[in-house]
Parts: structure tokens; C-alpha cells; sequence
């Protein structure tokens, strides 16, 4: 053996001497060096692309468990995930601790500032943009669960010594995190100019953008944890932020909304006449009301989202589901255009039965952000009419007694429709049980809901929509009298309500404008959070209609002879499948660290609560 491995080396030898030591000079040709890869523009866009489909999306990004676990709807799919349909949220319900994209992130920052010779500064300026930027994202959405993280921004490399004590990283005060995020996006926010046609990569106006979510997170979570009876808070502020600081970040969040919404680069999306069709094409089509997006390109990066969540009559294969139904509660935030609360109007004084002539009567006249949100009787999706019927409301001669088909689809006695192909349909799977189909998101495109071919439209981060509430909030927080003219603004684009609708504010009617505006964005849950309400909302309770899903079921009338047969009521039910009311403790407003990070660790303090 020793003697054929000398005979390879002598002929290697002997090879590279013909051939003037070339043999062993040639680079590799599988191998992309450190100097190639940090002045080759398309190649640090690669890496580039790979940190931001890398942003955190526990919850959000077509996530639809996520979206029946936290916004306004209940789980009808699979039997196996019914658990969530009795939330009581955990210990670690949110968590988010990301120091490996953390540490990618600086090392490539370090590796630009050490190889790129060849870039320009005004080239090396916006790629370290970009990489800040979706670091500050990160340790956003790490604070807005976790509370204060360490701030890592250079690569911890272990010495080898045994000790690895200076890996280990306290962490820093909640508002300090914070500070660092918006620190962060003023140094880099001019850097991003070159890119600010795009709306898929960091920017002047995404950087602004997260500038508006973020310093209001700060401050709401500074007002309102400072007014609970025992505010939430760690000795070392690793948990509360100083309530005096909360001016402060709504003047920055306010600031930074009121140059978004100022600029002529984004606009509320309005070119369909119909207000409901236009909520919808909003953010179902690529419009210019989305500042940054997750993108998604057909036949190449798909998503599933409308294969689990399309009509049940509407789908393109046999396997497609229906999994997210939408709550009654969520349906009845939506006002009517004439200023009245959303309760729908089922029963009289005498709680009797209201009378529709229509399927969709009892829906008249809502905010138009309802129709561009949920699919619900009587309308229509892809060009097609819904097929929503419960079952039929036969007289008895005393009232109606209400029943429904043994099947969907089901014709009843009089030859007319009992219940229809999408239910609703109490105790099933794969069908609406509330009455009521998600459409926000949901892509209209031929076969989306196929397993085949999949969905390509893209998932919002940022849109002027939230914008203008964000605006709305932070100058309402500041006696600042522009606040009603923002949310007034977007009431009348994307709701139809009249201009002016509103004349006095309070954060209640934010707080619901929030609800609908952004409903199945990714909002609600930490909204909810930062207000300090969310285990007022999610009690536990079944007397609570926000802990509760409950759904409404419409009827078709038979009563021959009778000026109201063929007309339709609605009978409210609560859904057997909705187990237990969502629970949300007090533990829920900060997630807990896990123990390896803990244990590996040892100057982490725990949150409060775990």
C-alpha cells in the first residue's frame, strides 16, 4: 500500500513538473471562494435572498394553523389537529429566538467590510443595508415575544480554551432592543435608496416602515403594561419598558408613518369601483399599496394556502381542504356604512326569527372590507357562486323547526336545495363550520388550489393600510388632531364608508378598525399583546364571544302558501368542534426561554411567569 501511494505522488509530481506547476496552481471548479463570492453582486443577492426567506414566520406567511390558533377563526381540517380548537396558549406559545440568522447576518456583514475590493462603496453601502435590515427585523420580532435579547453584532468565536464565558451574552433591556433596532434603520435607511422600486427588498420606505411598527410596539408596551394593577417586569428592565419613554416612540413611529403616507410611492389601492372586490384584489393582486412582500413565483416557489382554504365546492383536487372558518365575532366587527355596530341581525326583540328576502340580506350594507375578508352566503369566488345553505326552516304550524341534510348538496322534499355543497355543517371536516370561508389571500388564479401547481401570490410585511393605522394610533396617543383624518381615509377607500365617517376617536374604535383592516395578517395576536388585553379577550370564559368561536347558520324557508317561502333566517350556533375558549395568561405576554439556551447560558434571566 505504502508503495502505490509513492507511485501517486512521483507521477503527480512528474505531471505538474510537464505542465509548469499548473495542475496544482488551477482553482477548484465546485468551490466558490470567500473573494469570489463577496464582489460578485449576484452572488451576495443569492445570499441575500437566502437571509430573507429566512425572516421569522411562526405565525403569518400562509401559515393556517397559526391563522385558527390566533385571528378570529376556528380549525375545520384534520381530526389529528382539533387541538386547536382548545388553546390554552403555552409557555412557549410564540417563541422566537433566531441567534443562527443572527450570526449569518454579521458574518456576512463582516466578510463585505474584509473581501469586496471590487464593489463600489455605494454598492458595499446598500448590501450591508439590506443585511442591518433584516437583522433589525429579527431582533423586532425577537423583542415583540421574548422581551429584551442579547444584542449580538459580531461574530462569538470559541477560543478553545474551556471557557466559554465570553459566548455567553446577557441580555439587554427590553427598550434598549428597542433603541438598537431603530438606531439601526436611521444609519442604513439612505443607504437603501437604489432599491426603493422594489418591493420585495429593504428599502428607504420598508426601513421606515418597520421604523412605524416597531417604536409603536414600544410605546404602546410601555403605556399599557405600566397601567396594569402589577405591571410586568424583570429587576434589570429585561422586561418593562419605562412608561416616561413612551412619548418618544410614538413621535418616532408617527414620524416615520407620516413620511410613508406623504411620499408619491405607495397609495391606498382603490381602482375597482367595487369596494369588496377591491379589498380583496388589494392584496391578492401586486399592487402599489404593498411596501414589502414576500414573493412567490409560479413553478418555482409556491405555496399551499389556497389548496388548504378554498370553498369546498371549488376545489381542484379531491384532496384540497377547507381548514380555516372564520368566527362570528370577527364577522360582527365589520360596522354597517351607517355608523352601526356589526351585530348581525338574526332575531327580534321578541327573539323571533328576521326574515330575509335574500341569503346574503342580513349581510347588507357592511363595511365592504367584510365581502374582500370572508366569503359568506351568497356570494360568489372565482367566478362562481358560493353554494353556503345550512338547511331549511320548515313551519310547523307553531315555528320553524330547523334541519339539514343527510349530505351536502342534498335536495330536500320540495325539490329544492337542503344543504348546500359548502355546508356550513356542524362537527365535519374540511367544510366551513361557521358559516363562513376565508377569501382574504386566498389566490383566485386557475388550479391555486391545486396540490399541483399551488398558489403564487405574495404574503405582505408591510402595506400603507397598516400604515395609516399605525399613523392613527400614534398621533391619537400624542393629542395629535390628525389621527382621525387617517383612519377616516382609509374607512372611506377601502371600507365605502362616507367621508368623514368619523367625528370623535378612541382607542376602542382603533383597536377595531385594527381588527378588520388587518384581520389573517399577522397582527392581532401581538396587538392584543402590547394593548395588555389579551387575557382580557381570550379569558377562558364561555360567556366571552372573542373566547369563544361561535358561527351562524343561514335557512331556506318552506312554508307554501306563506309570503315568506323561499325567503331565508339565521340561527346562531356554536361550533362542537370549538373544544375549550382560548385561554391566554398572564405567562402569554412574554414566551418563555427554552432550557438549552437557558442552560448553555447562564447570565439569561427567565421571563416573568416561567
Amino acid at each position: 500500500m505504502k508503495n502505490k501511494i509513492l507511485l501517486f505522488i512521483l507521477i503527480a509530481c512528474s505531471l505538474a513538473a510537464c505542465n509548469d506547476n499548473k495542475w496544482l496552481k488551477e482553482d477548484p471548479k465546485n468551490i466558490i471562494t470567500d473573494e469570489q463570492t463577496w464582489n460578485d453582486p449576484k452572488l451576495i443577492t443569492s445570499l441575500l435572498a437566502n437571509y430573507y426567506d429566512r425572516l421569522p414566520h411562526l405565525h403569518g406567511v400562509f401559515y393556517t394553523g397559526g391563522m385558527t390558533e390566533i385571528d378570529d377563526a376556528m380549525w375545520s381540517g384534520h381530526r389529528d389537529q382539533n387541538w386547536r380548537n382548545e388553546i390554552e396558549y403555552g409557555n412557549d406559545y410564540g417563541r422566537y429566538w433566531d441567534y443562527g440568522l443572527v450570526r449569518d447576518i454579521n458574518l456576512a456583514l463582516e466578510n463585505i467590510d474584509t473581501y469586496s475590493v471590487s464593489l463600489s462603496e455605494q454598492q458595499k453601502n446598500r448590501f450591508k443595508g439590506e443585511l442591518r435590515f433584516i437583522r433589525a427585523f429579527v431582533y423586532f420580532e425577537m423583542v415583540k415575544r421574548m422581551g429584551g435579547v442579547p444584542i449580538v453584532t459580531t461574530q462569538l468565536i470559541y477560543s478553545g480554551n474551556g471557557d466559554p464565558s465570553p459566548l455567553q451574552v446577557a441580555r439587554s433591556k427590553e427598550h434598549e432592543v428597542y433603541d438598537f433596532i431603530y438606531e439601526e434603520l436611521e444609519a442604513v435607511k439612505e443607504h437603501l435608496k437604489d432599491n426603493n422600486t422594489s418591493q420585495t427588498r429593504a428599502n428607504y420606505y420598508t426601513a421606515l416602515a418597520l421604523e412605524s411598527r416597531a417604536m409603536l410596539y414600544a410605546a404602546s408596551t410601555a403605556k399599557y403594561n405600566s397601567l396594569l394593577p402589577t405591571p410586568i417586569a424583570l429587576e434589570g428592565q429585561e422586561v418593562g419598558i419605562p412608561v416616561e419613554k413612551a412619548t418618544d416612540y410614538y413621535k418616532k413611529s408617527l414620524e416615520a408613518s407620516k413620511e410613508i403616507i406623504a411620499s408619491s410611492r405607495f397609495d391606498l389601492y382603490s381602482k375597482n369601483a367595487d369596494k369588496g372586490e377591491n379589498f380583496y384584489e388589494m392584496l391578492n393582486k401586486k399592487t402599489d399599496e404593498v411596501i414589502f412582500a414576500k414573493d412567490f413565483k409560479s413553478g418555482i416557489k409556491t405555496h399551499h394556502f389556497s389548496y388548504e382554504n378554498i370553498v369546498k365546492s371549488l376545489t381542484d383536487d379531491n384532496e384540497s381542504s377547507s381548514t380555516i372558518s372564520p368566527s362570528l365575532s370577527l364577522v360582527e366587527s365589520f360596522d354597517y356604512l351607517n355608523g352601526e355596530k356589526g351585530a348581525l341581525k338574526y332575531k327580534d326583540a321578541d327573539n323571533k326569527y328576521i326574515v330575509y328576502n335574500s341569503i346574503s340580506g342580513i349581510f347588507d350594507n357592511k363595511d365592504a372590507r367584510l365581502y374582500g375578508t370572508v366569503i359568506y352566503a351568497g356570494t360568489t369566488f372565482r367566478g362562481s357562486a358560493v353554494n353556503i345553505q345550512a338547511g331549511v326552516a320548515e313551519w310547523d304550524g307553531s315555528k320553524y323547526v330547523l334541519t339539514t341534510g343527510a349530505n351536502l348538496g342534498d335536495r330536500y322534499t320540495d325539490g329544492g336545495l337542503w344543504t348546500g355543497f359548502d355546508g356550513p355543517r356542524d362537527n365535519a371536516q374540511d367544510v366551513s363550520n361557521t358559516g363562513f370561508y376565508l377569501r382574504k389571500m386566498v389566490s383566485d388564479a386557475v388550479a391555486a388550489s391545486s396540490r399541483g401547481t399551488a398558489a403564487d401570490n405574495w404574503w405582505p410585511w408591510f402595506r400603507l393600510g397598516e400604515i395609516y393605522l399605525n399613523a392613527t394610533e400614534a398621533a391619537f396617543e400624542l393629542n395629535d388632531a390628525s389621527a382621525i383624518g387617517y383612519i377616516n381615509k382609509l374607512r372611506e377607500v377601502h371600507g365605502g364608508f362616507a367621508a368623514n365617517s368619523l367625528t370623535t376617536l378612541s382607542l376602542e374604535k382603533i383597536q377595531n378598525e385594527r381588527r378588520v383592516e388587518l384581520a389573517f395578517e399577522d397582527h392581532r395576536y401581538f396587538d392584543l399583546k402590547r394593548w395588555r388585553i389579551a387575557h382580557l379577550v381570550w379569558d377562558g370564559t364561555e360567556t366571552n364571544a372573542d373566547a369563544v368561536v361561535h358561527g351562524i347558520y343561514p335557512y331556506r324557508i318552506v312554508r307554501a302558501g306563506h309570503a315568506d317561502d323561499g325567503k331565508f333566517l339565521y340561527n346562531k350556533i356554536r361550533p362542537t368542534r370549538f373544544k375549550k375558549p382560548r385561554f391566554f395568561r398572564m405567562a402569554n405576554y412574554y414566551s418563555s426561554i427554552a432550557d438549552d439556551v437557558l442552560n448553555n447560558n447562564p447570565k439569561l434571566v427567565k421571563n416573568p411567569f416561567h
